[in-house]
């Protein structure tokens, strides 16, 4: 076990020198983790303006920020090549200087290609830089490699920024225009990299491993997949789905290229994505919990927005500020795990539990509370709660990846399938079908209820009086309908709690992380491997 885990000296961090204070040089990394974080394209919370302004559609501006999530995603591949390969130093200035690029193009394009491909650049340039620093602060987080205390924190930093971002965003549009969010982190960008100029000494591990074997075609062919999916489902309801010709062309290239990758994993010696690291129990569980879960919140993009605004009457800052509350439940639901989970090892079954209960909880909060006079104030227990529950979920099942018993070579190939579940599915394909459901929901409540003013006649009518009667008409027809489908969702989150209240899951965590020292050896016997079998 020495090999993996044991007592560590007093931590250091060799890249910085001697004259910053030891107990600073981690929060350095900190703050370089929250600017990265906080940078990386377009930012949806300011949709409305760039809609407003540009000759860009809602569905654009969301495609791009999930092609975002999608660049993050396939890097999760190669991340430990990277970081073997070049300095911190190298890394952090790398990203910082793509990123500044990206963050000045998203804010000046109109072309949506364009668009897109920056922000998939900038998602892989982003969770780059990420993991440089967040694996240099490792065994300053936990100094026996625990990955359940690790991810405590990486959850709190990544869905925090994420939070504390679109409030960013609103109020700096607030104050001034959507365009300076872009000119304030391009001008933080520049300023971490002048620090690490400063601050960061190009130190090299004693074997730098090449970027050799890496399968490109692959990865390329899986994020055409990936981009093929998300296209499907941001932009299935504008194009009415399979009666478009553009819907049908993104599913056949996207089956494409998933026949392609499924057939090249059966003979390449090392895909970028392996057949191991698809059919493992872990990633296949952890994939059908996110899909699951995921639909099950799917409401806060289809729903609460147009609530809050149509029903409500919240305005960009009062809809905004609803982000604190969701912040607030995503630290207590890291706090949570990690004194429960991280800590005393609690049962994986019984955080999933916690995490589908909470989850029930906000869908029947909604179900018997929506309305038309909610007070602001009233909304906290809910978006405390799905902020809670999001984060436990995340959490629990990304350290049963570590714990799934896959070789380490395989291991990251199941955190990019963990991320593009997770992240970009769970982004897309629950809205995508909440949202179409609530369509036909809501196109027959409101033939019901306009039935009622049809014996008004037209002539004897005042038409902006009809109007007004058809327009409160929609409006109670979106909220019959929400309350219906959230009825729905509801039934389905209890279904899935008892599903899991009864299965039988002993196991706890003990997901441990190996020395860095190990993982090199890993590699480099690896990449060996492979430049044996080329020649």
């Amino acid at each position: 076990m020495g090999d993996w885990h044991g007592p560590q000296g007093p931590f250091d961090i060799p890249d910085i020198p001697d004259y910053v204070p030891r107990r600073l040089k981690p929060w350095l990394f900190i703050f370089f983790v929250l600017i990265v974080q906080f940078s990386g394209g377009v930012y949806l919370a300011a949709a409305t303006d760039m809609v407003g302004t540009t000759a860009l559609m809602q569905e654009d501006i969301l495609m791009a920020g999930y092609a975002s999530l999608t660049g993050m995603s396939i890097n999760f591949a190669v991340m430990f090549r990277l970081k073997f390969r070049f300095s911190n130093r190298i890394g952090l200035l790398a990203c910082g200087a793509v990123l500044i690029a990206a963050t000045f193009i998203c804010a000046n394009t109109t072309s949506v290609p364009l668009l897109v491909a920056t922000c998939f650049v900038a998602g892989w340039f982003r969770i780059w830089a990420t993991f440089v620093c967040n694996s240099t602060i490792q065994l300053w987080l936990t100094p026996v490699r625990d990955m359940a205390i690790f991810f405590c924190y990486v959850y709190l930093v990544v869905d925090g920024v994420i939070q504390l971002s679109g409030i960013a965003t609103i109020y700096t549009a607030f104050f001034s225009q959507w365009e300076y969010m872009h000119w304030i982190m391009g001008g933080l960008l520049a300023l971490m990299m002048i620090m690490v100029l400063i601050l960061v000494k190009p130190v090299k591990g004693p074997m730098q491993i090449p970027l050799l074997g890496i399968d490109w075609i692959g990865a390329l062919l899986w994020s055409i997949f990936m981009l093929c999916f998300t296209f499907i489902c941001v932009y299935g309801n504008f194009y009415d789905w399979w009666d478009a010709a553009e819907i049908r062309g993104a599913a056949l290239l996207g089956i494409a290229c998933l026949a392609i990758n499924l057939w090249r994993a059966s003979f390449l010696h090392h895909p970028y994505i392996s057949i191991p690291a698809l059919t493992n129990r872990n990633v296949v569980r952890a994939s059908a919990v996110y899909l699951v879960f995921f639909t099950l919140m799917a409401t806060e993009h289809v729903f609460e927005h147009s609530y809050a605004a149509t029903i409500l009457g919240f305005d960009e800052t009062n809809l905004i500020d609803l982000n604190w509350y969701v912040l607030a439940g995503i630290a207590a639901g890291a706090l949570f795990t990690y004194l429960t989970f991280a800590t005393r090892k609690w049962r994986y079954k019984t955080m999933t539990a916690i995490g589908f209960a909470l989850a029930a909880l906000y869908l029947a909060w909604f179900y018997f509370m929506i309305d038309y006079g909610v007070e602001k104030e009233m909304l906290f227990l809910p978006l405390f709660t799905r902020g809670f529950a999001s984060v436990v979920i995340s959490i629990v099942f990304l350290t049963s990846i570590v714990q799934s018993g896959l070789h380490f070579f395989v291991f990251p190939q199941a955190l990019t399938v963990n991320g593009f579940t997770g992240a970009v599915m769970g982004a897309t394909l629950g809205p995508a079908l909440v949202g179409e459901f609530l369509r036909h929901t809501m196109a027959s409540n409101a033939a019901l209820i306009s039935a009622r003013f049809t014996d008004v006649g037209s002539g004897a009518a005042d038409p902006s009086r009809l109007g007004q009667f058809y327009g409160l008409a929609q409006r109670h027809a979106l909220i019959v309908s929400m309350k219906e489908i959230y009825g729905w969702l509801l039934m389905v989150a209890l279904l899935s709690l008892i599903i899991i209240l009864t299965s039988y899951g002993p196991i706890r965590p003990a997901a441990i992380f190996p020395k860095w020292k190990t993982i090199r050896k890993i590699f480099r016997r690896e990449t060996r491997r492979k430049i044996l079998t080329e020649a």
